[in-house]
């Protein structure tokens, strides 16, 4: 049995709604759907939490668990996590440009008005 059924199976023998055991371990309703649907696993000290709450040993609770599946889920949120950082630093990296082109059109714009009205200064 994985993780996320046995996760199922000891919160619906204890009664329990995702939103209970999301607040006895300290995470949301949410967390607990998605370890529940093998979306994301728990970190170590919540197992140690959920493990003290149900009262089995931690190897009770995380045995048959599929460690490459935790190491890919892991790795792929590290993946988003760079991705996100990457994106934020190029989003600033092109408000700067951007900034840098505009400042450039005003310059450029003024020195066209001056060479405009020194022109029109020195042909009357």
């Amino acid at each position: 049995m994985n993780f996320n059924e046995k996760l199922i199976k000891l919160r619906k023998e204890r009664g329990l709604s995702q939103e209970e055991l999301g607040a006895a371990v300290g995470v949301s309703r949410q967390t607990i759907s998605k370890w529940e649907l093998a979306q994301s696993y728990p970190d170590f000290q919540k197992l140690v939490l959920l493990s003290d709450y149900f009262k089995i040993s931690l190897d009770t609770l995380v045995k048959d668990i599929d460690v490459e599946d935790v190491r890919d889920k892991n790795l792929n949120e590290k993946q988003l996590s760079m991705i996100y950082k990457d994106i934020t630093t190029a989003k600033k990296t092109v408000g700067t440009v951007v900034n840098i082109f505009c400042a450039i059109a005003i310059i450029g714009v003024i020195f066209f008005v001056l060479l405009i009205i020194l022109n029109m200064v020195v042909l009357q």
